[in-house]
């Protein structure tokens, strides 16, 4: 977690950079769209790693995931830490019971 944890504040200290010299600035430059798109487009990526790729590929892939999924929770002011308490919240909870918990009825 420490990793990541620097990631974000690299992430962060380089939206302000010049989006010549930063990726992260150029995404942030680009817009959040682009961000959505570029985190699309890895975890399609991401996915056929997971189908046809080697074990290194994946892990690659999975690395892009997330680096590219940082960068538009901070471009939304979205710390991290958040997404982990999340998870820690469903922690124990069955899939299928975290899942029904979240699903809207709607009345016809």
């Amino acid at each position: 977690m420490e990793t990541l944890a620097r990631l974000e504040q690299v992430i962060q200290k380089r939206r302000d950079c010049d989006p010549e010299t930063s990726y992260v600035a150029h995404l942030k430059h680009k817009g959040r769209e682009c961000m959505a798109q570029k985190l699309g487009e890895e975890a399609v990526e991401a996915v056929v790693a997971s189908l046809s790729g080697s074990d290194e590929e994946l892990v690659g892939e999975a690395a892009d995931v997330l680096f590219h999924l940082m960068v538009l929770l901070a471009d939304r002011e979205i710390a991290f830490g958040d997404v982990i308490a999340e998870i820690e919240r469903r922690e124990g909870i069955s899939g299928l019971e975290e899942k029904a918990g979240r699903e809207v009825t709607h009345a016809d």
